[in-house]
């Protein structure tokens, strides 16, 4: 996972299921090059426990990350026909009906293995084709990728850890920051709080104030 911090997101293009409704065959995150920020995170199942509350959280917030143009899209090793259905039960029923962005279909599991994030026994026969022992899932892998397609923040948790949404919205808020104003940010810092230059004297002066 930190190998691809710093580098430009894999590439992929697959079957997703988008306003939770149609589903187009051929999904890529090139789209948004040059255009959008991009929150990618991966959920371990379909029809689970703590996935839907995931889903559901980052629905809540999407008008906060679509204010500040920022794309979400999320993936697990599902078909996409297992996406469509879920999305067709209602959220009192354990559903994600409601959920607008994009649900990644990662059957081929390459997308999951190319971002460092594929759970489970398996090994490449002689050929380098991977062979699975037993299932096969993401952990809950999340990538804030900036407008150039380069990945700048990645977290991943084991399955039954859930993400705070907050955290991701306070790491896009920080990204766009650095990238409009030129400085830092510190420890803790939250939008509309004072950053800092990257300098010994900007270092000195934040420390001497906070």
């Amino acid at each position: 996972m930190s190998n691809l911090v710093g580098k430009k997101a894999p590439h992929f293009s697959a079957p997703a299921v988008i306003n939770g409704e149609e589903i187009v065959e051929n999904f890529s995150l090139g789209q948004y090059l040059g255009k959008n920020h991009v929150v990618f995170f991966f959920y371990p199942k379909d029809f689970t426990f703590v996935c839907p509350t995931e889903l559901h959280a980052f629905q809540a917030q999407l008008a906060e990350f679509e204010k500040r143009g920022v794309k979400i899209v999320a993936c697990s090793t599902d078909t996409e026909e297992s996406h469509y259905t879920w999305l067709q039960i209602p959220k009192d029923k354990g559903g994600i009906q409601g959920i607008t962005y994009p649900l990644v279909a990662d059957t081929t599991k390459s997308i999951t293995t190319n971002f460092e994030v594929l759970k489970g026994q398996y090994d490449y026969n002689e050929d380098g084709q991977l062979v699975a022992n037993g299932p096969m899932i993401a952990l809950r892998g999340l990538f804030l990728i900036d407008k150039e397609g380069v990945i700048q923040h990645a977290t991943i948790n084991n399955l039954s850890l859930g993400r705070s949404v907050d955290e991701t919205l306070r790491m896009v808020d920080a990204l766009q920051h650095i990238e409009e104003k030129g400085e830092v940010c510190p420890a803790n810092w939250e939008k509309g709080k004072e950053a800092m230059s990257a300098t010994v004297k900007g270092v000195s002066e934040y420390l001497s104030n906070n």
